[in-house]
């Protein structure tokens, strides 16, 4: 065991050493990369984080639904109060990210949060888990991601055939759209976006009139989207949890000990059920004040270089072919996960003489650098990375090659996960940090991703009872 340990001590210091490697050539190589040297190193605190407090949001649904244990959702809800006290604190300083948008609300939000809900039990973790599960040694996780990385890229690009599926009201209104190059709108997914999803309203809470008049100022930001659209919100459904998967353990003990329970007695119980897991709620809050840290960071170097966007500076290096038209590319400067993986998997199809910039998704929004010079990109492989090191430090790595259902369970979870998050406009860490922010229509991603996550629940019992079944008779 001291052997074991050591070794894993000295694997978890040498990819601490490889980073700082990495880091020191890319600032030799130009100050800017920099940029891309602040994203390693904030994935690497996150997936140290993440691992450590195994915080997962897929496990909050499945842990709640399949095994009544509440412990990870509470953690959640928790950790998006905090964070929407941070987001708050920063919105009202002036350091949101540019990024940052509101979600257009609309029926799309409910069928991609269903959709990512049930990947995500299937695949055995949202698409954050899975990235850090993969510093784990999980091989189940790693086919997941790639589903995720080409399944998404495949996606936004898929048109021809299914295009004669296009409602005739998206192609019209997506026609009218003078910013998007009409050579860009070649797939199923573009018309999708530009004809549908764009023109649907978004809703961010401090910025709607009635708070704003109500609550002028900075107030706005901490009444509008923390207290009503996150708070609020958050503590209705730690009641609602609490009274179906928390109360009745509890209260039967303090009826067996005490013979009757009141009103006392159910906040005990409550405040019960929130503190059952303090190490993890710990992690779930230095997450948030690591988000907000990033998006101060990140602030701090768009003065610094006098940018809005890392594309700036990448055109300044002569880069432009990793650009979109307006000379940008998809620089969050907050956690987030889907879009650089596809990314990934386009880039890698365009280098086998696939076209995948014909596209609004990758050729007008999000642009498609090499994976060198993707700071989001940086950012997963240190999520990944950081995991591994909590991992190999805890004794907790061991790769698990995956066989038979597992590597289909994968495989699929993963593509349902990217095509979730595709229709949705972002997977369940994005939603995560804008219903912090104010978003309205996150909370329709976010809770019907929790309904996909009992249905993929109950898929599961279905199959293993099916299963039972046929090994018994």
């Amino acid at each position: 065991m001291e052997t074991t340990s050591k070794s894993n001590l000295y694997w978890a210091y040498f990819i601490l050493g490889l980073l700082a490697l990495v880091s020191i050539v890319f600032t030799q190589a130009h100050v800017y990369y920099v940029y891309l040297v602040a994203y390693i190193w904030f994935g690497v605190a996150y997936g140290m984080l993440l691992q450590y407090g195994r915080f997962c949001i897929a496990s909050a649904s499945r842990d709640l639904f399949a095994t009544g244990v509440p412990r990870m959702a509470v953690v959640v809800l928790v950790t998006l109060v905090f964070l929407s006290v941070v987001q708050a604190a920063l919105a009202a300083a002036g350091m949101t990210s540019p990024f940052f948008q509101a979600t257009p609300v609309g029926f799309h939000l409910v069928v991609a949060g269903l959709i990512f809900g049930f990947g995500m039990v299937i695949a055995g973790g949202c698409a954050t888990g899975s990235v850090y599960k993969i510093g784990e040694g999980h091989g189940t996780s790693i086919l997941a991601v790639v589903a995720l990385v080409f399944g998404q890229a495949v996606f936004v690009t898929t048109g021809g055939f299914f295009n004669r599926f296009l409602p005739q009201s998206w192609v019209d209104s997506a026609a009218t759209k003078t910013w998007v190059p009409s050579d860009k709108l070649t797939s199923w997914y573009d018309t999708y976006l530009v004809g549908y999803v764009f023109d649907k309203p978004s809703i961010q809470l401090s910025q709607t009139s009635f708070v704003s008049e109500n609550f002028p100022g900075v107030a706005r930001f901490f009444v509008g989207d923390a207290l009503i659209n996150t708070m609020i919100p958050a503590a209705l459904l730690l009641v609602v949890i609490y009274v179906f998967f928390g109360r009745k353990g509890f209260i039967k003990k303090r009826k067996k000990a005490q013979g009757t329970v009141g009103f006392k007695d159910e906040l005990a119980g409550m405040w019960n059920m929130l503190t059952a897991s303090k190490r993890t709620m710990k992690v779930g809050m230095l997450i948030a004040l690591t988000i907000g840290l990033q998006v101060i960071v990140a602030k701090g170097l768009h003065v610094k270089f006098g940018v809005n966007n890392f594309g700036e500076l990448l055109a300044k290096m002569g880069h432009t072919a990793d650009l979109t038209p307006a000379g940008k590319i998809f620089d969050p400067g907050y956690w987030f996960m889907t879009t650089q993986q596809s990314q990934l998997g386009a880039w890698v199809l365009g280098k086998v003489g696939l076209n995948m910039q014909d596209n609004v998704f990758l050729g007008v929004l999000s642009g498609l650098p090499a994976p060198w010079r993707n700071p989001a990109l940086w950012m997963t492989g240190g999520i990944i990375l950081g995991a591994m090191v909590t991992a190999l430090i805890n004794r907790e790595f061991k790769f698990n090659l995956p066989k038979g259902e597992l590597i289909v369970w994968g495989l699929v979870g993963g593509l349902l996960l990217g095509i979730g998050a595709r229709l949705g406009l972002g997977c369940a860490g994005a939603f995560f940090v804008r219903i912090a922010g104010g978003d309205f229509g996150a909370w329709m991603f976010f809770l019907s991703m929790v309904g996909g996550a009992y249905i993929g629940v109950l898929f599961f019992n279905w199959w293993t009872d099916r299963k039972m079944a046929k090994e018994m008779g």
